[in-house]
């Protein structure tokens, strides 16, 4: 074997690991979100999609009230609106997280390339302790997503890993954390496994 092939099989599998390392970040459960906040012009979800806003994440959920679907977000800022479902969100499969909650935003762990997280709104330490589903986190103000069942807390600036409260194994030790991205303030969210 020349030295030019040895290169370029030990170059594709540093490749393929490297990729592997990436893919272990993100969760494989399913999740499925697309929202166009150009059509809705939604203020409280735009400041999370702020690129130059770090550190403002947003929670969203679903309701539905009267037979209409409602988008419903919550900064970490106090801020809190709601979009009705327009016919083409009706038409659009949506999933979001375990059970009906994600918080997305722009970590501020790094001011000159933000990264954009979408994390699951569900503990995952409870989630993995008992596979309840019910314990959505809180975000406070200082970046960090609070569980009041179990008080563990995550930071949402930095991958979602755990911040305090004990860890107990690698499922409880960061956030479930899924692709996101957004083509700016009031462009398209999308949020996917």
């Amino acid at each position: 074997m020349t030295r030019r092939t040895l290169f370029h099989i030990l170059a594709a599998a540093l490749a393929m690991s490297a990729c592997a390392k990436a893919d272990e970040q993100y969760s494989n459960e399913p999740c499925y979100l697309v929202f166009d906040n150009s059509t809705h012009q939604n203020t409280t979800l735009a400041t999370a999609m702020d690129p130059m806003s770090p550190g403002v994440f947003c929670h969203i959920s679903t309701t539905v009230r009267s037979g209409a679907t409602y988008f419903v977000f919550a900064n970490n800022h106090g801020l809190s609106s709601e979009s009705i479902a327009n016919a083409i969100d009706q038409q659009r499969t949506r999933r979001l997280g375990r059970r009906n909650g994600l918080i997305v935003g722009y970590g501020n762990a790094d001011i000159v390339n933000p990264v954009f997280y979408a994390y699951d709104a569900q503990c995952p330490a409870c989630y993995s302790g008992t596979g309840l589903i019910d314990r959505t986190l809180s975000i406070g103000n200082d970046g960090q997503a609070t569980c009041s069942n179990c008080n563990r807390s995550y930071d949402l600036n930095n991958g979602g890993i755990i911040s305090s409260g004990s860890q107990d194994g690698d499922n409880s030790s960061r956030l479930v954390r899924y692709r996101a991205t957004t083509t700016g303030t009031y462009g398209v969210l999308t949020v996917s496994n």
